[in-house]
This record gives C-alpha cells, structure tokens and sequence, in this order.
C-alpha cells in the first residue's frame, strides 16, 4: 500500500517517445480521429468488463449499464471522455500507457516512412490510438480504477507529452476510466455540444453501447445554451451487425471497420450474412486494403471478434478463420454458443468448425467476385495479401481448388515481377500437346528470371511461372496439379518435351546424348561424389550447363531455404547436365591435363547460376585464374605486383 500511494515520476518508453512526437506533429490527417480513438478504447474497456463479469459477476457492483459519457468545460477548455468499462490497476496503466506492450515494436517503429499518411495507417493499426490525444490537448490526464478494486485504489495519470508521465493513488467512487484532455489553443471548435455529437455521430455512431452527452436547453436570461442534468444519447447504441442490410449506408460500414480494425483506412470490401438454420449467427466480414506491418508476427494473436448473443466474448478468436485468411476483420455473434464458452471449447466445437467453414467460404467468395469483376481491387488485394493466401493451399486441402483459381503469378510470358498471372490464364495459353504447368523456384525474381533452366523453354514458346518466394516452395509441395494438368519444375528430373518436338528435333536429341557417352562418363568420374549423375541436357541452348534434381529428391532452392533456416534435412546430390554445342564443353572434349579442372569448373558455374553457394570459392577462384591465364598463353605464372 505504501508503494502503491507514492507519486512517481517516469519516463517514457524510447518508442513512446517517437510515437508523442509524430502525433504531437499532427500525423493524423484528420485531427477528428482522436475522439474515435478515445470511445473506441472506451467501448473495448466495456465489452471486457461483460466478458470478465460472465465468470464473476459482482464485477458489475450493481451498476450493469454500461455506457460511454463525453462532455467539456468552456471555462477550464477540457474535453472528458469517460466509461465505466473494466478500468486498469495501477500496474495495468504503467504497462498500457506508458510503453507499448504489444510484440513487433521494433518492427513497427521500422516500418515508419516519414509519410504522413502512410504511418498513421500503421498507428492506427498497430492499437496506440491513446497517443492520438496529443493532437488537440497539451496535458492528459487519466482517472481509472479497476473493476472489483476498492474506491481508495484508483490511479491518476498525467503527461504533457513531452518524455515522462506521472503516476499515483487516487480516490475514484466507481470503476472505470476518465480521460481529461486539456485542449491546445486554436482547439476551441471542441468546446461545442453540436460539434461533439457531428464527430460522434461521423465515426462512432456503430458503438453498441450509449454514447450520452448532457441535454442542452436555452437559457433565456443569458441568451445560451445550458446543459442540464438529462443524459442523451447521441449514438444509435445497437450492434450494426445486428441490423438489416438496408438499415446500414455504406459509410457506417467503412466506420465500423475502422473501428474493429484500428485501422484509419477504408476496407477494401465486405460481406454481412445471417446464417440461419442448425447454427444460427451473423458475420460481419471485411478485407483491409493494405497489410498490417505484424502480419507475419507469429506470436501476435490474430482472428475476428467473437459476440454471443450480442455480448463480447473475444476480440482474437482465431478459430473462426483458418491462419491463412488472418488478415480478415470483423466480427461473428452466435446465438447458439455458451456465454462462458472458452478457448479450449472453441477448439473442440462443432459449432465453431461449421463458423468457421461458412467463414471461410464466405471470404472465398469475396475475393472470387473480386478476382473476376473488380480487378484493379484484387491486384491491390494480391500485393499485399499474396503470400498469405498461398500458405492456403497446404492449410486448407478442403477449399485448394478454390485457393488455386485465386493465386497469381510472375511468368516468362511478360517477364515482369509483378504477379498477374492466373492459373486459368496459364492453361488458356499452353501449347499443343502441352500436358504441364511449368515453373521453376528462384530466391529471386532475376534468378528466376535468368535461370538456365527456361533456354529451351523461351525458344520453343512455352510459358514458365516464375517463382521467387519462399512460401512457393510449400505452395507446390502442395498443389500437385490444376484442372488435370500437373505443375512439374523445369529443374527437376529428365525433360520430356517429346510431344511438342517433330520427330527430326527427337532424332537429333537422341543423337547428341548417344554421341557423348565418353565424355560423360570422364566427366562423372572427375566430379566424384560432388554429383549424383551426368548427363546430356535437353534443355540448354545457350548455357554450358546446369544442375537439375533428381524426380523425387528435393530441389536446390527448398534446399537452401530449410538450411538458411537452420533445418537439418536430406541433402541429395545434384545431376549435372551439359550443353554440348557450347564452345565451353566442346573445349573440355578435348582436354586432356587439366580436365579435372574444367569440368569442377563447370560445376561450379552450374551451382552459382542458379543461386547455390560454394563450399569452396578459393578453390574456384584460384582455379578460375589458372585456367584463364593458361588461355592467355601465360601458364600458370601469375605476376604479384611490386616483385
């Protein structure tokens, strides 16, 4: 007790620091947006009140109205915003305010531009709408107790935004959270009833709980208006999910995802369903148009806001949604689930998993109708969600089909990076007698691009997708084939282009590998245990050689992935195979003292062209120079300057 009366005096978290200086300096380009913040933070504190008073319900002390009260005084120029939502403990508002206590901090703070527009989205989602405060006031100060806590164990915080806060005890009759925002000059216009409920009306007007001002009347003797002691409430105070479709303008559903998202931007589309029938809920679903920066944070919680029966249950219910589709946003009210359903119950529902496959067939759906009548949104839509959706191929085996018709990819057909190639747009393309969908896998886009693999395919005119992505490697682990087509590496075991050669080009590819068994046979015993096989290629037209994976061994590029990750797996020897036109072989045929070199040589180039790494580069490096002063007539004396 003694500790917890103290006044204390702290600093700032250094990320903090950063985020009062960007908000201090008007990120926002709406300065409105701080009175959403406040009755967004204040609507969450209610609905985690219901949700904690569900197994304690003397949590309420005989006040269940919950509702969300904002008003000003004129004379002092302060702006309130207060609930009586959950409130926090003294330990809860350090930890809250005082840093910032969520996982990928440091991310966020490096994915800050310097534009202004660019990082309030990335405030806005990252959840420290608090902050916003400092846009219109140049002293906060925050009154809170938490729920079930006695009235002398209240907390008073206060900071001028400039580095340190100061916390202490403080006496507060009833549970909840006062915001006291004293307002910079040039703020006055939020010193007016109609332009309060305007703002609340504009953004806030979804919260299903009661926003009340004090009635105003006229005051005859002084000419002005008076508030009085009469609540009003300004907001339609009813869940928006709740009510028809032809109740909602477009307007108040962009506002609402903003809301449930923390995110200053508008949706790039939604769905609003009742489901009726064994399981009776309603799903409010939306896509954001731009990624959050901790979409690939692991550790960070993701899913829809979970309402049973319109009272708030949880706002990280990832079970309603498989992981790949984590970025959707909304909310599921179900009228069949328990009010103390837990986590562990979620997980074993019956319920839940027909939620969850309505769910994911209804964003499916979405972003088909996307794909196929508002492309410019899906290619918005794919650049920022892309990667995501093809871990969907793995994770959902029950909608791969549907996945598969979404993907897009980078081909050689305009050999750009920019993934605008469709399954469908590959098939409709394929050549006659073509049974496959080829690809090949790069850690690049240029590698890929460049891979000596693609020579015969580019001369003969066949479309190759080019894969650059670490997640396509698990993409086509996964999707063996699409509408009866197999997808098949170009890197990967012998080349069969048979059906589309005339039989003079099959004669001849059976001629040049007949007609060098020696030389492969040579090659193969200089390489030893560096390669599984050598042979003849039928795919180089220009390269001296590549290195191709066996049929059912594991390709160099997932090789060197699972190794940069520190995955000890099988490590299968690669096939080289050889150009014999080229001048770089015709010139090892012919060797004879220094074979061994030129062949290792070969190898070695094979391995970097496809973005593989040396065990040995000296080696290759002091061979490379030998042989190149060999070629210039000069042996292998090699002059060192100033000798």
């Amino acid at each position: 007790m003694a500790t917890a009366a103290t006044k204390e005096t702290l600093g700032f978290q250094a990320e903090v620091k950063q985020l009062l200086h960007l908000m201090i300096h008007s990120l926002y380009g709406n300065k409105e947006i701080f009175l959403r913040e406040l009755i967004s933070n204040a609507s969450d504190a209610a609905d985690k009140l219901r949700f904690e008073a569900l197994s304690n319900n003397a949590l309420y002390g005989g006040d269940a109205d919950l509702k969300i009260s904002v008003s000003y005084d004129k004379k002092a120029r302060t702006l309130t915003v207060s609930d009586n939502g959950v409130g926090m403990s003294r330990e809860e508002v350090i930890n809250n305010i005082g840093t910032i206590a969520k996982s990928g901090t440091r991310e966020f703070f490096q994915s800050l531009t310097g534009d202004q527009a660019k990082d309030a989205r990335l405030i806005g989602q990252f959840g420290v709408g608090f902050y916003s405060s400092f846009i219109v006031a140049d002293r906060v100060t925050l009154l809170t107790r938490r729920a079930g806590q006695p009235a002398d164990q209240g907390v008073r915080w206060e900071s001028d935004g400039g580095g340190e806060f100061t916390v202490e005890a403080a006496q507060k009759d009833t549970r909840g959270t006062e915001v006291v925002l004293h307002l910079r000059e040039g703020e006055d216009e939020l010193l007016s009833d109609w332009k309060l409920k305007e703002i609340i009306r504009k953004y806030s007007d979804h919260i299903a709980i009661p926003i009340v001002m004090k009635k105003m009347k006229w005051d005859k003797e002084k000419s002005e208006e008076k508030a009085t002691d009469e609540d009003e409430t300004i907001n339609q105070a009813s869940a928006l999910w709740a009510r028809p479709k032809s109740e909602i303008s477009e307007e108040q559903y962009r506002e609402f995802y903003k809301h449930v998202a923390h995110d200053p931007e508008a949706p790039l589309a939604w769905s609003h369903n009742r489901v009726e029938g064994r399981q009776e809920y309603v799903q409010l679903l939306y896509i954001p148009a731009r990624a959050p920066f901790d979409l690939w944070d692991r550790h960070e919680r993701k899913g829809l806001k979970l309402y049973v029966r319109r009272v708030f249950i949880m706002d990280d219910a990832e079970q309603l949604l498989p992981a790949y589709l984590r970025f959707v946003r909304g909310v599921v009210d179900s009228n069949d689930l328990p009010l103390n359903i837990s986590r562990e119950i979620l997980q074993e529902s019956r319920d839940i998993e027909a939620i969850r496959a309505g769910s994911t067939k209804r964003v499916l759906g979405l972003l088909e109708d996307l794909a196929e009548n508002q492309k410019d949104k899906y290619a918005g839509f794919w650049r920022e969600f892309g990667r995501v959706m093809k871990e969907g191929v793995g994770e959902d085996p029950a909608n791969r089909e549907r996945i598969a018709k979404l993907l897009r990819f980078s081909s050689t057909h305009n050999d750009s990076e920019e993934q605008s190639v469709s399954l469908a747009d590959y098939i409709a393309r394929m050549k006659e007698g073509q049974d496959k969908i080829y690809y090949v896998t790069a850690e690049t886009f240029l590698a890929a691009k460049n891979s000596p693999h693609l020579e015969i395919f580019r001369k003969r005119g066949i479309e190759v997708l080019l894969l650059s992505e670490r997640v396509d490697e698990w993409l086509v682990a996964n999707l063996a084939e699409h509408e009866g087509k197999a997808l098949a590496s170009v890197a990967k075991g012998e080349l069969d282009l048979s059906k589309l050669q005339s039989d003079e080009e099959r004669k001849e590819e059976a001629k040049q590998a007949g007609g060098h068994r020696a030389l492969v046979a040579k090659l193969k015993d200089a390489l030893g245990d560096r390669v599984k096989d050598v042979r003849v290629s039928s795919r180089l037209t220009a390269s001296p050689s590549c290195l191709v994976a066996d049929e059912h061994d594991m390709g160099g590029n997932l090789a060197r992935i699972l190794k940069a990750v520190g995955q000890k797996g099988p490590q299968p020897k690669p096939i080289l195979e050889i150009n014999p036109a080229h001048p770089m072989v015709q010139r090892l045929n012919a060797e004879k003292t220094r074979f061994a070199d030129w062949g290792n040589l070969l190898f070695d180039q094979a391995l970097l062209a496809e973005g593989g790494q040396l065990e040995d580069p000296a080696g290759f490096v002091r061979r490379m120079n030998e042989l190149m002063l060999e070629m210039a007539g000069e042996g292998s004396r090699i002059i060192v300057p100033g000798r």
